[in-house]
């Protein structure tokens, strides 16, 4: 038997689907019990068909995806178009024609991924997408095999490679923030439009599939609080490095007595905290449980080879199930109730830059502020910027989310005073 594979795409990732089934197909074979084979490419039209032909690749490729979908020899789809349109459509007609599916696209996962595997469910088939969260990471499985005795209670990830190198380069070399985002485009890291990676936006979708595999539990993308890189200094940067922080932008997902909690911040990790060394366009995800207690699962997160390497694992997964004829289980078979925590159960401590007038009082000022919160300072810093301006960093004693926003509004509105940053502090 033979299991024939269409790939929607001819992309970097997708390219490299033939090159793995080359050259380790002698394993790829033998762990899967049968031969697999590319049937069908969909690209976008003759053009790029006829430019693909003329480049030596010698598969059929075929502009519409009814050449796909009517194939009954095709048993598995492979997307790899990115985006949500058109690929969320093309997804669901190949649910419905009975085809099992693999994605990496997290995006869409993210947003539409309950409809999509209820699709998939409802037609007896499957979707997989170990390659949606840290590419080259096989985190997916790993949480949804090995830790089906452990019981976690924190996720904290460096998930994003662009913001990361980023990060690096304004912690190792005293860039600015315009510096390093100028330098990753320039390599080809960054996007012509930055935004998803910067804002914090592509970690909250990772953390979305990842909050379901971890806990159990589908957090709503809207419901992830993410905040990016871009109000990161130079002078946030060195205060950190004095007390012992690197700071990095953090994804966590946590579980509190009163339910489940998102976020994607930057964040003060402690030097000697394994994520701190996870530099460059790396990945890391931080597992904490009480069975294992810490793992840390470290790789590319992206690439050609490492993702093509997830996806390629997925289709030997499938490919095992439908070579005995057997009923595929489905990716993720550990779903509860989504309980979201209270701010009251959400406890960290923060760091504040704030700037105001260099005059006698103003620390005062804000000492009875965080007072009437019922917070304390653990450490103050103050200095002269000039033009008769102060700069002043607060690191605070742990407070509850409500207690903080309630700071960052107050300190936002106080006359006089201008809230630079905030940062949360591990």
């Amino acid at each position: 038997m033979t299991i024939n594979i269409a790939l929607l795409g001819f992309g970097t990732v997708a390219s490299g689907i033939p090159f793995l089934l080359k050259e380790n197909g002698e394993k790829i074979t033998a762990q899967a019990g049968t031969d697999i084979q590319i049937a069908k490419f969909l690209v976008r039209d003759d053009a790029e068909k006829q430019a693909l032909l003329a480049q030596g690749h010698q598969y059929e490729f075929v502009t519409d995806i009814t050449a796909i979908l009517n194939d009954d020899t095709i048993d598995i789809v492979i997307e790899l178009m990115g985006r949500i349109e058109p690929a969320k459509t093309f997804i669901t007609q190949a649910l419905q024609a009975k085809k099992h599916v693999v994605t990496a696209n997290k995006d869409l996962l993210a947003v539409h991924g309950s409809d999509l595997l209820k699709v998939a469910t409802d037609n007896g088939v499957v979707l997989y997408y170990e390659a949606a969260v840290t590419g080259g990471i096989p985190i997916l499985r790993t949480l949804a095999n090995s830790y089906t005795a452990d019981k976690i209670t924190k996720i904290l990830g460096v998930v994003n490679g662009t913001s990361n190198f980023m990060m690096t380069k304004m912690v190792d070399e005293g860039w600015t923030y315009d510096e390093a985002l100028a330098e990753a485009s320039r390599l080809g890291y960054a996007e012509s439009d930055p935004t998803n990676d910067v804002d914090g936006i592509d970690a909250a979708y990772k953390i979305v599939i990842l909050s379901q595999f971890a806990f159990g539990m589908t957090i709503k993308f809207e419901d992830v609080r993410h905040e990016g890189i871009r109000n990161i200094t130079p002078e946030d940067v060195k205060l950190a490095q004095k007390l012992g922080f690197v700071i990095k932008l953090v994804g966590e997902i946590v579980e509190r007595p009163s339910g489940i909690y998102a976020e994607v911040v930057p964040t003060f990790l402690p030097k000697n905290h394994q994520l701190a060394t996870v530099n460059g366009v790396m990945n890391a995800v931080f597992v904490e449980s009480i069975g294992i207690n810490e793992a840390m699962f470290y790789g590319p997160g992206a690439g050609q080879k490492p993702t093509a390497t997830s996806v390629v694992a997925d289709v030997i997964e499938l490919a095992k199930g439908i070579d005995k004829g057997e009923v595929l289980p489905a990716f993720n078979t550990f779903t509860r109730e989504t309980v979201y925590a209270t701010k009251e159960d959400l406890v960290d401590k923060y760091y504040f830059a704030i700037e105001t007038e260099d005059k006698a009082g103003q620390l005062l000022h804000l000492a009875e502020l965080f007072h009437a919160e019922n917070v304390s300072f653990e450490q103050v810093f103050q200095e002269n910027i000039g033009d008769d301006r102060a700069s002043i960093a607060i690191i605070s004693h742990k407070m509850d989310l409500n207690q903080f926003d309630s700071l960052v509004e107050k300190i936002s509105n106080l006359e006089g005073f201008t809230l630079r940053n905030t940062i949360k502090v591990i």
